[in-house]
């Protein structure tokens, strides 16, 4: 499979200029390429190739005036560009004919010097290289410095180099990962468990783990607010208001990359001690319309769920996921009685048939295990369905840990 491994990028100045060149170009041919889309589709003719394209808009562009600093930056970032574009237009189509799983998407649209994110993406043909000093030379870039955090596991297939709304820059690097290889640096274990998410506790565990909730925006509120606040008095359209907004960015930025870190130490640690792992299939979009939707996007179950996923099918593990109206709340987890919807303040309740005291979350946690057919057998066999490939559309970014502390 394939997997994304990201660093931390210091260009200096001239290289910084260097980046903006080329994000800027790569925005033009993706926007020259929507544009003679919709010219064609608004004429009635048929849609021109990518060959069509790549020779109008790219080498043709070039020998113009208006278009000649085209030659500044790699052609391999331009062509990438214009695929880019391509694949936003097969994946509409998809959506419209109902072939494309997810939810539906919408037309490319013209992508702005403003937008939050900038991109572009050298592949093996770019000639691109890792120095013995360890900076990454780009061609038309030049050497810039990584800030590696881990050695990469194989030879990169492309790397992505990536400038965020905080201003930081990364480069992304495509791995292909031995499936072998990573399930013999895992060890065997015959535990399962059982994954009860909420907003009191993150997650409780089928044994009775409970582990706390960070509320990494919470925490943050009052900082975040200071900065907002700061924001909003500026002057728009000036270097103090540009200046605010950067700050803004970074508070941010801080939070996510804390709630990606915990998401990935913990969905970690549960892969490496447990064969077998039984979640709830949650509609976080529903519970995100909600009087509890700021609690739930802090939480970010979707983001947790989706690393067990493609940790669990690299390194041979089975994750099952349970329906979402399964009653794991209202049974109990010791007769198999249910006992009816409970408001959300009441964290302990008794079975009326059995008589035997639950704590809602643990006693749900268990539940999950049963439904997901991962709980112990009469013989003490346990009882686990076959390894379900876990589905994933986009690389990951983080694997098993070589060291104490995940990267």
């Amino acid at each position: 499979m394939q997997l994304r491994y990201s660093f931390r990028l210091r260009p200096d100045v001239g290289q910084r200029l260097a980046l903006a060149r080329a994000f800027g170009c790569a925005r033009v041919v993706f926007n020259d390429t929507v544009r003679a889309r919709e010219d064609a589709r608004r004429a009635g003719q048929s849609f021109p190739t990518a060959a069509q394209l790549s020779r109008t808009l790219i080498t043709e562009a070039k020998r113009t005036k208006e278009r000649s600093w085209l030659g500044e930056v790699s052609a391999v970032v331009l062509q990438q560009s214009l695929r880019d574009a391509e694949a936003a237009y097969r994946n509409f189509f998809a959506s419209l004919k109902g072939t494309r799983k997810g939810p539906k998407t919408g037309a490319p649209r013209f992508k702005s010097r403003k937008d939050a994110r900038q991109s572009v993406r050298f592949t093996a043909n770019a000639r691109w290289s890792i120095t013995g000093s360890g900076r990454l030379n780009l061609p038309k870039i030049g050497a810039v410095k990584v800030k590696w955090s881990r050695t990469l596991p194989a030879t990169p297939t492309s790397v992505t180099v990536v400038k965020d709304a905080a201003g930081r820059y990364f480069a992304s690097f495509v791995i292909d990962t031995d499936p072998a290889a990573d399930q013999a640096r895992m060890q065997e274990t015959d535990r399962t468990t059982g994954i009860d998410l909420g907003l009191t506790h993150f997650a409780v565990l089928s044994d009775g783990t409970k582990i706390d909730s960070p509320r990494f925006l919470r925490r943050a509120e009052k900082k975040l607010k200071k900065a907002h606040k700061e924001l909003s008095r500026k002057q728009k359209g000036s270097k103090n208001r540009a200046k605010a907004r950067l700050k803004v960015a970074r508070a941010h930025a801080g939070v996510a990359d804390a709630r990606r870190e915990f998401h990935h130490q913990l969905s970690t640690k549960l892969i490496s001690e447990n064969q077998g792992i039984a979640v709830e299939d949650l509609s976080v979009a529903g519970l995100a319309r909600t009087r509890l939707a700021e609690s739930v996007h802090d939480a970010g179950w979707a983001s947790f769920i989706s690393m067990l996923e493609y940790k669990a099918e690299r390194y041979g593990r089975v994750l099952v996921r349970i329906g979402r109206f399964e009653p794991t709340s209202q049974t109990c987890s010791t007769c198999g009685a249910v006992d009816g919807s409970k408001p959300l303040n009441v964290r302990e309740w008794t079975c009326g048939a059995c008589g035997t005291l639950h704590d809602r979350d643990h006693n749900a946690a268990i539940n999950v295990k049963t439904a997901a057919g991962l709980a112990v057998s009469a013989c003490g066999a346990p009882v686990r369905p076959g390894a379900i490939p876990a589905q994933r559309e986009e690389t990951g970014s983080h694997g098993f840990p070589t060291g104490p502390r995940a990267a």
